[in-house]
Order: structure tokens, then sequence, then C-alpha cells
């Protein structure tokens, strides 16, 4: 039935499709719980349930988002939603090897997918890495093709995941419920010299996403 459906269509109600299905409602609402948890159908409290829009397989390699959404035939996009410099501070500085007092651009961008809210990323760079980097450089491109237009080489990366919830800030510009599930990446990116480029912060829909990895045996 779901194939024959678009993406946004309600489904019937679960008496007519109990009758429909000649299944009991306890038995049908077990099997519409299960195709929620799977990311197939959407429920909406007061309204009904509806297919949702499918989740995107991410793989979890050194690229972009930008590079992501190209390679799953989607259309990126994104805009700037603040850029500033400041003094990296403790934290940042740590991640970055930089002293505190040293100064970075912190750069906020919500992330688009075919016109969709897909992520939150906050951008930490050392100033002197791109000095001339303008807001205008980073609307709805690449930040990568940015480093590799510059002759910086992007040698590894260091990347952690875990699961999240979206506070007011980030559902307002996600455009979903407060609290809505997550996903938290955080990375911070190395050149050939083991310096590092970029941490960023990213937090991704959860009810978009799903992670892909590409498992082999270890070598002997």
């Amino acid at each position: 039935m779901l194939d024959g459906l678009d993406v946004g269509d309600a489904l019937p109600s679960e008496r007519r499709l109990a009758a429909e299905l000649g299944v009991s409602r306890p038995t049908l609402r077990q099997a519409i719980d299960g195709l929620v948890a799977e990311g197939l159908l959407d429920r909406r409290h007061g309204s009904g349930t509806y297919v949702a829009e499918p989740r995107i397989a991410v793989s979890l390699t050194m690229t972009s988002f930008t590079e992501d959404m190209i390679r799953r035939g989607m259309k990126p996009g994104g805009r700037v939603l603040s850029f500033r410099t400041e003094a990296a501070g403790a934290r940042i500085g740590r991640r970055l090897a930089l002293s505190p007092a040293e100064e970075v651009f912190t750069i906020r961008r919500l992330r688009l997918a075919d016109g969709t809210t897909m992520a939150i990323e906050t951008l930490y760079l050392p100033r002197s890495l791109l000095p001339g980097l303008r807001r205008h450089d980073l609307e709805g491109g690449s930040f990568y093709d940015l480093l590799r237009g510059g002759g910086v080489e992007i040698a590894s990366g260091t990347e952690t995941i875990e699961p999240t919830v979206t506070t007011a800030e980030e559902a307002a510009e996600l455009d979903v419920p407060v609290h809505t599930p997550a996903f938290l990446f955080e990375r911070v990116t190395k050149d050939v010299d083991g310096r590092p480029l970029e941490y960023v912060r990213s937090v991704y829909r959860g009810d978009r996403y799903r992670l892909e990895l590409d498992l082999r045996p270890p070598t002997h």
C-alpha cells in the first residue's frame, strides 16, 4: 500500500485499515509502530499517520555535506546563519591546537537537501588558515572545496557520533518540534602534517538520517 502512496499522503483510519486487512486493531497498531520506527511512516498526534520522507544513508567517510548530497542525486543548499571572528578560548583552542587568544572563524550554517532542512552545522577554523574568508564564500558551497582551492590538502580526521535531541533554537531553525531526536556529529579534520584544519559540530535530523558503515574483517 505504501508503494502506491506519495510522501505526505495520509493513511486511512485504523478502523478502516483493520477492516480491509482483516486484522485486529492492536495487531494493526503494532505493525504501524514498526513502520514508524523504521522511518517509513510519520505519526502526528491529533492529526493522523502519514508517509514519511525517506531517510538518507550517510556513509562515515571524509566527505563534505555538499559532496554527500550530490552523490545521492540531491541538490545541496544552505545559508549562513552567523559568521564572526573571535578568540578561540580554551575549549576550541584545544580542539584546533591553538592558544586561547588566537582568532578563529565561528560559522553557523543551515544545511539543506532539495530545499528541505537537514542539519545545523557550527564550524570553527583558524583565521590564519583562510584569512580572506567572507560570509558569502560559504553560502551554499563546500568548505572542503575552499580548502582545496587554497592548496590545503585534507589528510585525516576524527569523528564522534552520539544521539541527542534538538534544543529550542535548533528546532526553530530546522522547523521540527523541540526535543526531536537527532544525531550529534563532532569532527576534527587535519592536514598531512597533522595540523587541525577545522572543528565542526553538526546536529542532523534523526527523522531524515540513518548511518551506514562499510565493515571489513581485520587484516592479519
